[in-house]
């Protein structure tokens, strides 16, 4: 069988892996990612051929797992969060898509949105959007043109990639953006390291997050009008008479 699972591992703690990821990674011959996500499940492909590579070379890893499932090998293409929220179910599908007899299996995981909303409380139980501040390969006028529109229309709004040392201005420049149409006073928060060692979690305002340092290890969520703090907690009322 030419297989290649596409497989989302959570945050990065085996904990959070579901079953069936951890199943796909124990029935594959090879494991292919990014090096620290295979180094994050080290101990679950103890004994298997690991191919791992650095970032900015997604295409490349696409095409060693496709090099290995056309010899035959069942292969785990691996990568954080869900394989198909900004993961490399998209990438992995269109790279093989010559290659029909190669059957792609997406394995969903836990994307960063849900686990960091579960560290804050319940901030995404209504209405949300989710967007990334990697300008990469989306222009920063349409990251800018997505975020005035979310923010208008009153999402509650999850940011992916909010800086890093090339970037390390862009928070800052997308609270400029949501400030146009979201209350200074707008509740928010932001998890470090999610699901890893050095955790730790900040609830703040939208006037406050725009000067907050993070990293690409951080995500952000930015409440809506209704958004609110309860006993240290982030919460986003559904509407639900009480």
């Amino acid at each position: 069988m030419k297989k290649i699972y596409v497989v989302g591992i959570g945050p990065g703690n085996e904990i959070f892996m579901t079953n069936e990821a951890k199943t796909a990674i124990q029935d594959s011959d090879v494991i292919v990612g990014y090096d620290l996500y295979v180094e994050l499940i080290k101990e679950l492909v103890s004994g298997k051929t690991v191919e791992s590579t650095p970032m900015k070379k997604e295409v490349d890893r696409c095409k060693i797992a496709l090099e290995y499932a056309l010899k035959g090998q069942t292969v785990s293409m691996v990568c954080s969060g869900d394989a198909g929220v900004y993961g490399m179910a998209g990438i992995m599908i269109e790279v093989a898509q010559e290659n029909p007899e190669v059957e792609i299996q997406v394995v969903s995981g836990i994307t960063a949105a849900c686990s960091s909303a579960a560290v804050l409380g319940a901030p995404l139980i209504h209405d949300f959007a989710i967007v990334s501040l990697s300008d990469l390969l989306t222009p920063w006028e349409k990251i800018e043109k997505r975020l005035r529109l979310a923010s208008d229309a009153d999402f509650v709004i999850c940011l992916y990639n909010p800086s890093s040392k090339k970037r390390h201005d862009y928070l800052k420049k997308a609270c400029e953006q949501m400030l146009l149409f979201k209350s200074p006073d707008t509740k928010c928060g932001y998890v470090k390291n999610i699901g890893r060692e050095g955790q730790s979690y900040t609830l703040c305002t939208l006037q406050e997050l725009k000067d907050k340092e993070v990293d690409m290890f951080t995500t952000v969520i930015v409440g809506n009008s209704q958004t609110k703090v309860v006993n240290g907690k982030l919460v986003t009322p559904r509407g639900y008479h009480l």
